[in-house]
Formats: C-alpha cells, sequence, structure tokens
C-alpha cells in the first residue's frame, strides 16, 4: 500500500455495520492511524449476537470510537446524525448479507440493502462540505464464470444476477450512480469478494466448517466441491477499502472497484488447508450446487492496484491458520451454538 496519512483536521468517519465482521477491522484501524470514528449497528440477530456484542466491547476500548445503535433504513436518523456529527466521509458496510438467506427473506434485503444505502445516499447529499462514500458492493453482481482465463473485471456486464442479495448490491451502485451525477459529491463502491479471518462472519462456509469439524459433526460440500472462491484475508481488505478511502475520484464520479485476492482456491483446496490447521480430517457429505450460488469467483483488482498500491499479501495457509488460532482463542474448542 501507497502510504497516505490521516487528514486530522478532518471531520469523524462514519461507519456502518461498525459490529460487523469487516467493519469492526475498518474502525480498529482506522482508530489506529488517528481517525475518530462513530460507528452504527442494529446489531440484529441474522447471525449470532454475542459475537457482534464481543467486536463492539473491541471497539468501544478504544479512545477516539464513538457507538451509535441504528438502523441504517431509519432515513431521519441516518441524516441527523451525519449533520450533527460533521460527518464528511462515510463508510458503508451495513447490509443484509448472504446469497441463501434471500431466497427466504427477501424484504429483509429491500430495508437493508436498498433503503438502507438510500438513507446513507440522502445524508451524505444533505452533508456540508461532503467529500467521498465509500461503500460496499459485491463480486456477487458478476454472476456466474466458468474457472479459467483472467478474473471478472470491473467493465464486465452485471446484467444477470443470481440472487437477490446480487440484484440489491447492483441496484445500490446504480443508486449511487444517479446521486453521484445529480448531487456531485465523490463516491467509490468496492466489489469485494470473499472475505475470511479472525472474528469472521460464522454464516461463511470456512467458519461454520470449523465448528462442525470440532464438534466432529460431518460438513456439506455443495458444489460438489467444485466450486472455487477468491478468499481475501481480513488485514488485506482493510488496507484496499483505506486506500480507496483515501483517493477518492473526481466529483460526479461514482468509481467501482473489485477488491479481492486475485488468486481463487478450490473448494476442496479450502477444505484441506483448514484441516491442516486443525489438526483433524472432516467428514464430507457431497452435495449439489445450490439456488443462488457460483461456480467460481476471481477477482481482477488491477484498478485498485494502480490507484493505492493495493497487494495482497496473506496466503490462504497463514490466513487460515490465523483464523482457527482466534477461534480456538475465543470459542475454546466447543463450538458456539
Amino acid at each position: 500500500m501507497k502510504a497516505t496519512m490521516p487528514d486530522t483536521h478532518n471531520s469523524p468517519i462514519l461507519v456502518t455495520g461498525a459490529a460487523g465482521f469487516i467493519g469492526h477491522a475498518v474502525s480498529t484501524r482506522l482508530i489506529a492511524r488517528g481517525e475518530t470514528v462513530i460507528g452504527i449497528d442494529n446489531l440484529n440477530d441474522y447471525y449470532d449476537p454475542a459475537l457482534k456484542h464481543a467486536r463492539l466491547a473491541n471497539l468501544q476500548d478504544l479512545k477516539g470510537f464513538r457507538f451509535v445503535e441504528m438502523d441504517i433504513s431509519d432515513a431521519d436518523d441516518v441524516k441527523t446524525l451525519v449533520r450533527d456529527g460533521g460527518v464528511k466521509r462515510i463508510i458503508h458496510l451495513a447490509a443484509q448479507a448472504g446469497v441463501r438467506y434471500s431466497i427466504d427473506n427477501p424484504f429483509a434485503y429491500q430495508k437493508s440493502n436498498l433503503q438502507g444505502h438510500l438513507s446513507l445516499l440522502e445524508a451524505s447529499r444533505h452533508a456540508a462540505g461532503f467529500q467521498h462514500l465509500v461503500y460496499a458492493s459485491s463480486s456477487s453482481v458478476y454472476g456466474d464464470k466458468p474457472m479459467g482465463g483472467i478474473g471478472f473485471t470491473e467493465d464486465e456486464p452485471v446484467n444477470e444476477p443470481v440472487s437477490l442479495y446480487a440484484a440489491t448490491k447492483r441496484s445500490c451502485e446504480l443508486m449511487s450512480q444517479s446521486y453521484a451525477k445529480l448531487y456531485g459529491f465523490p463516491q467509490t463502491g468496492l466489489r469485494f469478494f470473499t472475505v475470511y479471518g479472525p472474528w469472521g462472519r460464522p454464516d461463511m462456509a470456512y467458519f461454520s466448517f470449523t465448528r462442525k469439524i470440532l464438534a466432529g459433526e460431518p460438513i456439506e460440500v455443495y458444489g460438489e466441491g467444485k466450486m472455487a472462491r477468491d478468499f481475501t484475508y481480513i488485514d488485506d481488505i482493510v488496507d484496499g477499502i483505506l486506500g480507496a478511502l483515501d483517493h477518492p475520484p473526481a466529483p460526479h464520479s461514482n468509481r467501482i472497484l473489485n477488491i479481492g485476492d486475485s488468486r481463487p482456491v478450490g473448494l476442496m483446496d479450502m477444505i484441506s488447508t483448514l484441516e491442516a490447521a486443525l489438526g483433524i480430517d472432516a467428514k464430507k457429505v457431497m452435495r449439489p450446487m445450490q439456488p443462488g450460488d457460483v461456480t467460481a469467483t476471481y477477482a481482477d483488482v488491477s484498478r485498485l492496484h494502480a490507484l493505492t498500491g493495493y497487494q495482497p499479501k496473506v496466503m490462504l495457509e497463514q490466513g487460515l491458520q490465523n483464523f482457527v488460532n482466534w477461534y480456538r482463542d475465543f470459542y475454546g474448542n466447543m463450538p458456539p451454538n
């Protein structure tokens, strides 16, 4: 990463989803470099709230962090917080996550992802001297692509989402495009590829596999193990987010950037690496592909690299070992409820 010093004369940075996996890591790094952070989260029960509260407890021990429990779909509350807090930069990470969950709970995505994103856009356009909105999109917008060749590039068509989650993320990009053109404030949408590491999300495969392997339960391997993911370690993701934040585009621009590892790993290879980190062989049950899943994700990150010097450093072996070490420290060898 190119070294960029924060502007200490600037206002607090608002981080939405601050008690989430990526929000927790971003807030921690921002404070470490001398920023002040206002974090918001609604602490919902999509996954174990105890993990969210534990992340939040870490942040509340840090000088320069202030937490406000808030739902981003409450547009008036968000607008008031941004205005009264003197916020001029936002990292918007809060959303209803999960591809499979969207099949049974579609309206949760309408409220959090669509209405929530619109709340942040409205708050940004009304904020005096607003400088930059960085928001989370997803590699899911690309749909499916066989392995081989180059990774997804930002110029590829994204008109065939295979899940409602992906459709909402693409919709957010389009809303941001219209607001950038209409109101001028710069925006950057980051298309995240599979993020993993300590303090991660329990609904992610590597996390749930760890729980089941330690409990002696079989793991279900979907796509018969033929899928691949561009696993990206959390520290590398934070490097990319802050690099993008520190390099806003020109006014009236909504810039889209991939943020991933560019080294896709087959699902069976990931499982083998996790087994080695745990020192336990998994009992595997092979299953067909689930609705909404894609065969492979693979990021071309050349634009983010050119802009910020972004270069993922943590290989999967080290990243999963770090996760396993954290998991055993946080939960012991007993799986969470």
